[in-house]
């Protein structure tokens, strides 16, 4: 049986009908209106998309489109606020609630340590050669899949110095990780060079350009771009990442995680070569006080260059360029004690009282290809 349709909504379709089979002068009636209004409305939405389109085809390359329309996509799938979050992404607003590095990331850092130094005070009681530990989200997380973490491998084995490397799984990269120990600065100056962007332009001559674009209020994470040589005939490298550091003097530890981003205020430029995958996490800790000398640091490092050189030729690069970043570190931070370089005081300070140059960042003067580089000259921010 049939519903009977109500009186009202008859009569209407039906003059609607009418309306429309008459068509000619009288416009089509309602419904002739009414699709002329669709297509107006439509055709308003489709020229501006064409015409945010077209803005983000000048500013980015087709790469950082798919990127940025990815990750974006991924974001606001199923979230309640949406709407909100993508009228910040194409005002090109960056968006800390996503990217900020919490406080979580700083402690597994933190926990790692731990666990080496534990293994590094047992293993030296019995002679044994000590391989870092794995970390323990990694060993549930691989139990469950089935898989098999890769064992580290030792590279380099020095008194102070210890470096190992692992494959990643899935890629043709290395992780690496480096343990070792300084006695003749303070963890304090050590820490200090290391984050100060404007020392590192003076004593590092590969670095073309290192800027802090945007500080985070809440956690005081920084987004840097850094351009970096590369060995020739390569092209230069740019990063851009979030870092954010903590010093718990408590517990007498320090920590500075890395990682990249993207920022829209940093476009890819076709004079670099663009590095999306970047990792690093240190963690120093000091043999008594952050003032005394004395200290033993963790660093853990991964990123691809984005070569065409084999896996065996990017893995020599970087095995020989870590051990060499690290003693420029190194000199850097005598250099500055012996002469008494000033250089921020980053423990003493706050995150976001450590300068002001973030918000109406000031682009620094970019030496193009001056020089060229050794081929085993890669650098660690």
């Amino acid at each position: 049986m049939f519903l009977r349709r109500p009186p009202a909504l008859a009569a209407w379709l039906a003059g609607a009908a009418a309306a429309a089979g008459r068509g000619g002068a009288q416009g089509g009636g309602l419904l002739a209106l009414l699709a002329n209004q669709c297509r107006f409305v439509t055709g308003l939405r489709v020229r501006r998309a064409q015409q945010i389109a077209q803005l983000y085809g000048r500013l980015y390359s087709e790469s950082s489109r798919r990127v940025l329309l990815g990750r974006l996509w991924r974001r606001l799938r199923g979230r309640p606020g949406h709407a909100s979050a993508l009228m910040a992404a194409l005002a090109g607003v960056f968006v800390w609630d996503e990217e900020r590095i919490q406080e979580e990331e700083l402690q597994r850092s933190i926990d790692e340590m731990k666990r080496l130094e534990e293994m590094s005070h047992m293993f030296q009681r019995s002679g044994v050669e000590c391989h870092p530990p794995e970390p323990k989200s990694q060993r549930e997380g691989n139990e469950d899949s089935g898989g098999k973490e890769q064992p580290w491998e030792m590279v380099m084995d020095k008194k102070h110095f210890k470096l190992w490397r692992r494959p990643i799984t899935g890629t043709h990269l290395y992780q690496y990780r480096v343990f070792g120990t300084y006695t003749d600065v303070t963890p304090r100056q050590f820490f200090n060079v290391q984050l100060d962007t404007e020392y590192r332009k003076k004593w590092d001559a590969l670095v073309i350009k290192l800027e802090v674009i945007e500080r985070d209020v809440v956690s005081g994470s920084e987004v840097l771009h850094w351009v970096t040589h590369f060995p020739y005939p390569m092209y230069s490298r740019d990063y851009v990442y979030v870092r954010r550091y903590s010093v718990d003097q408590e517990n007498n530890v320090m920590v500075l995680v890395s990682r990249a981003v993207e920022h829209p205020s940093v476009p890819e430029s076709p004079e670099f070569v663009r590095v999306r995958s970047y990792e690093s996490q240190m963690v120093i800790r000091p043999h008594k006080s952050f003032d005394e000398n004395g200290f033993d640091y963790l660093l853990t490092y991964s990123d691809n260059p984005q070569t065409v050189f084999p896996r065996y030729c990017v893995s020599w690069m970087v095995s020989s360029g870590m051990p060499d970043f690290l003693e420029k570190l190194h000199m850097a931070t005598l250099k500055a004690k012996n002469m008494e370089i000033k250089v921020k005081d980053y423990i003493s300070s706050k995150p976001l009282e450590t300068g002001s140059e973030a918000k109406a960042t000031t682009p620094s003067s970019e030496r193009k290809n001056e020089g060229s580089c050794g081929p085993a000259r890669i650098e660690y921010a």
